[in-house]
């Protein structure tokens, strides 16, 4: 075999392109072709009335037209706060978790939610951690030196609301608990506020309390009802039971 039989197929492949197009990569640029020459009137072949090939607008211009509502569009920037005319604490929200992101995004509902309740909400304050330990032996009798650690940190936040409502609160505190999120545990400290002759208006409705209270302390501990012994007496003088005899 002479060197020149052997050179020609390597000069063969290196002539050729090192990245061959698909059959198919020229499909977009032929149907494109064929789109124009028929709604193209001046065409030979053209026989019909004109046609539009692009009807739908530029996907750009239609992100541009589509706006998302307000209340979508809050969900993505920092809950909304009102402002608290007096300052005068209502309602101490303490709300508790072992998951952080559980945590804050449930603070961000409880925030939320206060604010399409008119009330005006402070916080989220990060309280100081709860750490727990415990020592558990692995085993028992000698082998008491092997033993395991656990740890639990709870993780805390406040919210406070002032000039508050204490019906609102109430509804507010009602709402969260209906749609409380996994892992979060809350405690709430409420204050109500009255005008001043409170203790007299109790005085005054004690006498009705205790005739209540009287009513209900008549029957307790019996396990029959007053209407029981009339309705033995009247079973036995009844003719029925007399021919029973």
């Amino acid at each position: 075999m002479t060197r020149s039989i052997i050179a020609r197929p390597v000069r063969q492949a290196l002539s050729r392109p090192l990245v061959q197009q698909p059959r198919h990569a020229l499909t977009p640029f032929m149907s494109a072709r064929s789109q124009a020459s028929v709604a193209d009137p001046t065409s030979d072949s053209y026989s019909g009335p004109p046609e539009l090939v692009n009807e739908l607008p530029h996907p750009r211009e239609e992100n541009e037209a589509v706006r998302l509502p307000r209340a979508v569009q809050a969900l993505y920037l920092q809950p909304l706060r009102r402002e608290a005319e007096y300052g005068v604490p209502s309602c101490d929200l303490q709300l508790r978790s072992f998951s952080v992101p559980n945590l804050e995004f449930f603070c961000d509902f409880a925030l939320r939610a206060a604010y399409y309740l008119n009330l005006p909400a402070f916080g989220p304050v990060p309280l100081p951690k709860i750490t727990e330990r415990w020592t558990v032996p692995r085993s028992h009798f000698i082998f008491k030196k092997s033993q395991e650690n656990f740890e639990r940190i709870t993780r805390r936040r406040l919210i406070q609301i002032r000039d508050g409502h204490p019906e609102t609160v109430q509804i507010w505190l009602a709402y969260l608990q209906k749609h409380a999120y996994y892992g979060i545990g809350m405690k709430a400290n409420v204050w109500e506020f009255d005008s001043l002759g409170t203790g007299k208006k109790l005085d005054a409705q004690t006498k009705s309390f205790q005739e209540i209270v009287e009513q209900k302390m008549e029957n307790f501990g019996r396990d029959k009802t007053l209407g029981t012994v009339e309705k033995v007496k009247e079973l036995l003088a009844s003719e029925r039971f007399r021919r029973t005899k």
